[in-house]
């Protein structure tokens, strides 16, 4: 299945069905009153959020819905059958925007949430509704209320715990082979990821999500490369792993690249909890992993791990490290979420 983080679709509600104009004729019933049903009401467009989906792949092929329009009100005061609503389902995690792609509609960032992104239209009035002591026979209906349209955009951005980035060829997608069961691609050139690549990480009997980003140049916050469309995946992310190619000549300035990256994109991705790992050490001596090791001090206050994705050396601690921040964090979005509830049933 093809990764498809962002989409464009029109939707529109249905329109409420029309009141009915109509008068009891029955045999011996010499003036029947008005007996014209309601409209009926107009589906709506619903969107959901499941864990099955991890894509929106769905979404380029139509990017039509249009819900049901209410049916017509009839005699005998027979109201009209609502519209039949479209529930849109969507990945955990996915954004919907206006058409200016600034307005924020819903976050779907929980399983089986529910947001209502258009009302079906209301149905109309029938003559019945009309009768009064006055106007014995009114002979006025109303239609039904125009349902609501608009073009809305949708973006996924991945729910994981750890966001891995760094330049192109850091052994990014090694490292995830390694320490996952996911398997992406992986060759000796430059964005063999196009795409962000997820694996669950299983250590010391606890868990938790990795994600894989395609490489980071200089410039991506712009646009070039391929770092604009996915950088927005590690907002989620509480940990920020780092990855650097011990092997280059100047690992510094690599470095450099990738923070000025993250700060020129925005959203606090430069403000999140960072780990380095100097991967490839395994090609380096002892002198040369302390002088790279040196070399990253002066320019940043992380904490660094040697480490190996073809040999796997330092991993186990670098895990372990991760998994201790994760954990961290998952505990003070419960202690905020419990408090939540408690002012909620204070108030």
């Amino acid at each position: 299945m093809k990764f498809l983080d962002q989409v464009k679709i029109y939707i529109k509600s249905g329109d409420g069905g029309a009141g009915a104009c109509s008068f009891r004729r029955e045999k011996f019933i010499e003036f029947g009153g008005p007996d014209g049903g309601n409209g009926g009401r107009g589906g709506d467009i619903i969107v959901l959020a499941v864990e099955e989906l991890n894509t929106l792949i769905d979404y380029r092929y139509q990017q039509h819905f249009r819900a049901e329009k209410g049916h017509h009100g009839m005699g005998r005061n027979r109201t009209g059958k609502d519209g039949a609503p479209i529930i849109l389902k969507v990945p955990v995690g996915t954004q919907i925007f206006d058409d200016d792609k600034e307005t924020l509609l819903a976050d779907m960032v929980e399983k089986d949430q529910t947001t209502l992104l258009a009302r079906g239209g209301d149905g109309g009035f029938g003559n019945a509704h009309y009768k009064s002591s006055t106007n014995r026979a009114p002979r006025k209906t109303t239609p039904g209320w125009l349902g609501e349209e608009r073009w809305i955009w949708m973006q996924l951005k991945l729910i994981a715990d750890v966001g891995l980035v760094g330049l192109p060829n850091a052994g990014k997608s090694t490292f995830l082979s390694v320490v996952t069961r996911a398997k992406p691609k992986i060759a000796d050139y430059p964005f063999t990821t196009l795409a962000p690549q997820l694996g669950v990480v299983y250590i010391h009997d606890k868990e938790f999500v990795l994600a894989d980003l395609p490489g980071l140049i200089e410039g991506a916050h712009t646009g070039t490369g391929l770092g604009d469309r996915f950088l927005g995946h590690v907002e989620r992310c509480s940990v920020i792993l780092h990855l650097i190619d011990g092997s280059a000549e100047d690992i510094a300035a690599s470095y450099a690249t990738i923070r000025h990256e993250l700060k020129e994109y925005g959203a606090g991705l430069d403000e999140k909890v960072e780990v380095i790992g100097l991967n490839k050490c395994d090609l380096l001596s002892s002198e040369e992993i302390q002088e790279k090791i040196d070399s990253l001090k002066k320019v940043c206050n992380s904490e660094i791990f040697v480490m190996s994705g073809a040999t796997k050396q330092g991993i186990p601690d670098l895990l372990s490290f991760l998994l201790k921040h994760v954990l961290a964090t998952r505990l003070h979005k419960e202690t905020l979420k419990s408090q939540e509830c408690d002012l909620d049933l204070l108030s």
